[in-house]
């Protein structure tokens, strides 16, 4: 398993732990360091600057040869304390950055000036192109079988196509549950895999039994694709109140959304509600449960620890 991800971070396994809004905290992370695989965390799990300084303190304490730690930027204007977690993250310092939901220019710029590797989300050829010539150090492949955020191609489509037109490494993220899974997608060129859903039935997991419990008690069957969360298609848990809500926007936003002028500000509220009930929904036991999950829960029998979960991916 020894990679361009593998030399890039210096991890022993080219597997990233990625990050999940709620779910991801420094105590998934120190573990996933201890077992020789790349962690990472959203910027926006933390409320304030220091809290997210402090977390930065507390992985590079705990950081171990063989671990890697990054955190994940939501680049576009949806999230208001872009610029000042990018110059936090600058400051303190951490071994990568993961880009999502805009442009990745500035954050590339300012993180290579410190020696912190990018890598950004695409789902097409189009801005996999774009962020290469920007100096991205690497591409997140987001396929139809990623949680949360989904892209529209196979595992298998994405990374061929961009192995064909781009020249950085590429990682795969979505649908790996498994070690199979992980060879199959090094099979066809990716240089290493980004997994999520399998470590939201974690014990060091920050969100609810009930949670956890459903990606046990749930499979692949039963994840469907809502526009409720932020107004793009993101993979959830089909419980009984998404069932009861539907996953199409409300009318009144999909009017909205066709004026130019107000589609941007109707995409910063429904991202700001949507993710709203999602924390409630992961921080809580709600009869108003939307959990966000993807297919590769289908691998999850039961709670485990990190350690034990990664074991299970490379043994």
């Amino acid at each position: 398993m020894q990679t361009q991800l593998t030399e890039i971070l210096k991890i022993k396994f080219p597997i990233i732990q990625a990050p999940m809004f709620l779910v991801s905290n420094t105590d998934m992370v120190i573990e996933a360091m201890k077992s020789g695989i790349a962690g990472c965390i959203p910027a926006l799990n933390y409320r304030t600057l220091p809290e997210l300084r402090n977390a930065i303190k507390e992985l590079k304490e705990a950081k171990v040869e063989g671990g890697s730690f990054g955190f994940n930027l939501i680049v576009n204007k949806s999230n208001v304390r872009y610029k000042d977690q990018l110059q936090v993250l600058c400051e303190e310092g951490c071994d990568f950055i993961i880009t999502s939901l805009g442009n990745p220019e500035e954050t590339i710029r300012e993180a290579h000036a410190v020696g912190i590797k990018v890598f950004c989300d695409v789902t097409d050829l189009h801005f996999a192109k774009k962020v290469e010539k920007l100096g991205a150090d690497a591409i997140i492949a987001v396929n139809n079988e990623a949680g949360g955020h989904r892209g529209n191609l196979s595992p298998k489509e994405i990374i061929l196509l961009l192995k064909e037109h781009v020249s950085i490494p590429i990682i795969s993220a979505g649908g790996v549950g498994c070690k199979a899974d992980i060879e199959e997608m090094l099979g066809y060129g990716a240089e290493g895999v980004s997994v999520g859903s399998p470590f939201i039935a974690s014990k060091e997991a920050g969100v609810t039994q009930e949670y956890k419990q459903a990606c046990v008690d749930y499979g692949a069957k039963d994840i469907v694709v809502t526009e409720r969360i932020s107004g793009t298609p993101c993979t959830v848990i089909n419980t009984p109140y998404v069932q009861k809500i539907g996953t199409k926007s409300p009318w009144i936003e999909r009017v909205l959304n066709k004026n130019k002028k107000l589609k941007k500000w109707v995409k910063m509220l429904r991202f700001y509600i949507g993710m709203k009930a999602t924390e409630k929904a992961a921080l809580k036991a709600t009869y108003k449960t939307v959990w966000v999950a993807g297919p590769s829960i289908q691998y999850t029998t039961e709670i485990l620890p990190t350690a034990k979960i990664i074991d299970k991916l490379t043994t």
